[in-house]
């Protein structure tokens, strides 16, 4: 079914099933979009859920909703007793699920799939002892070496929200942009290696996903509950896991509890901390300069790799990319509360449309170090916004479900593709269908760099001919 709305184009069919796994507020927002922009039967809608908060509401609406926990030992029973048709498509939005083994799935079945992360099985994050096994480059690598084994095929999107995702768009428009206005040729490359040695033609040192959060409600946070405007399972899980960046080739200095991966693509290292209290310097075009959090994420890994020229144990070029995260402020605090006290809250809140006043997220990438000095390119989109654009969802959300509408309808006009990342796929279809969704889409330049207006109170250990060093960004 398609919501009648002469403005809202349809974007494809769905033939068969259509699966939604997890229904926290991604999934909540992402089915509006499903519902507006694809044919499909309702009777075949399905929302695997172990939560019942929502059942009435789906019921309503003509859907399916399945009360059960994904396991290690059900999956393959739940899904397989819902796609038997050899087509349909999942949309995998949980926690606690394995990603890479229901991808595989999905694939023997000839279903399409999606998700927004690399997801282990529960537990992982917080019963795995070895750090480097937790990290976000073991996670990928998984999936990358399933791809490189099974080629082609059904097409499975990995790692397709706002960031893992849109954001790796975002980098090729920066890159565009950036190229027409220093007078190179801004030609769109064909190939891969072209769009890395575009990259390093522009002199560009590396990627800040530099993000800043400023919604709020007019309730204040309260001690015990941890506040988030998306998924606080995820943010703690993520934000739990080691810090890790992209490490590119200008960097002369290596932090002394950093560690390098022995196998896969080699792009990346990581730190022994975690990411949600190593803060880094970063801009965004409304607050400037801000800390950010250098929280682990896929694409600081999968842009690193995708931009990389010449061979990955000794490259001829390689950006360093990383998240430079300030969430909301409510956000902010439970993360202190949360590490102070060493343990979770009780209460989980996520920020919903119906109780935030005011603010947006500005969600863009800083590509640094070229002959401007730093570009921002991204989103920024208001609450005010979001509400007219869509339901379910704060700018956050949406910024999450419209990218996943734009993977899923890349994977119907390419449904043999195998398994692809947001970098491989054509940004600029992607981001065709995404942008009525995402506010303005802006450029901006700017003269910051990671040195300027520091405290020279205290001693620093800084490179000052080299602004653009990770040694410069890194502030604890």
């Amino acid at each position: 079914m398609a919501e009648e709305h002469h403005d809202w184009p349809v974007h494809g069919q769905i033939d068969g099933p259509v699966v939604i796994i997890g229904f926290g507020s991604i999934g909540k927002g992402t089915l509006p979009l499903i519902e507006r922009h694809f044919e499909f039967e309702a009777k075949k809608l399905v929302v695997i859920e172990p939560r019942h908060d929502d059942h009435a509401f789906l019921v309503q609406r003509g859907y399916r909703h399945l009360q059960v926990a994904l396991t290690r030992d059900n999956y393959r029973d739940v899904l397989g007793g819902i796609f038997t048709e050899g087509r349909g498509f999942c949309v995998n939005l949980s926690v606690d699920v394995s990603s890479l083994d229901v991808m595989r799935l999905c694939r023997s079945l000839g279903v399409l799939y999606i998700d927004t992360v690399v997801e282990p099985w529960e537990g992982f994050y917080f019963e795995t002892d070895d750090n480097e096994a937790r990290t976000n480059y073991a996670l990928r690598q998984a999936v990358r070496d399933e791809a490189a084994q099974n080629p082609g095929g059904p097409t499975a999107v990995s790692c397709c929200g706002a960031n893992p995702g849109m954001v790796s768009w975002f980098v090729k428009e920066a890159l565009l942009t950036l190229a027409h206005d220093t007078g190179a040729d801004a030609t769109p490359p064909a190939t891969r290696d072209g769009w890395a040695r575009l990259m390093q033609g522009l002199g560009v040192k590396g990627i800040h996903v530099a993000e800043r959060d400023t919604q709020k409600s007019a309730r204040h946070k309260r001690i015990g509950t941890f506040v988030n405007t998306w998924s606080v399972e995820g943010f703690i899980a993520e934000g739990f896991q080691p810090a890790e960046l992209g490490w590119g080739t200008h960097e002369t200095w290596f932090p002394d509890d950093a560690h390098r991966h022995p196998a896969g693509c080699k792009a990346a290292i990581w730190i022994n901390r975690p990411g949600a209290i190593t803060r880094v310097h970063t801009w965004c075009p409304t607050p400037g300069p801000q800390f950010g959090f250098l929280v682990t994420h896929n694409e600081a890994i999968s842009i690193s790799d995708y931009y990389t020229v010449g061979e990955p144990d000794a490259p001829d070029y390689r950006p360093t990319c990383h998240y430079a995260y300030h969430p909301c402020d409510d956000a902010v605090l439970s993360l202190h509360e949360c590490f102070g006290s060493g343990r979770v809250q009780p209460r989980l809140h996520i920020l919903d449309e119906n109780e935030i006043t005011e603010g947006a997220d500005e969600l863009g990438v800083l590509l640094y170090g070229h002959a401007r000095n730093a570009l921002w390119y991204g989103s920024r989109l208001s609450i005010e916004e979001t509400r007219d654009l869509a339901p379910f969802q704060n700018a956050t959300g949406l910024q999450v479900s419209s990218a996943v509408l734009a993977g899923m309808v890349w994977a119907l006009e390419n449904p043999g593709a195998g398994i692809v990342e947001a970098d491989e796929m054509d940004h600029a279809r992607c981001l065709e269908v995404q942008r009525p969704y995402l506010g303005p889409v802006e450029a901006h330049y700017t003269d910051w760099t990671p040195i300027s207006d520091r405290w020279r109170k205290f001693p620093e250990d800084i490179d000052e001919t080299d602004p653009w060093q990770f040694r410069n960004v890194l502030a604890s």
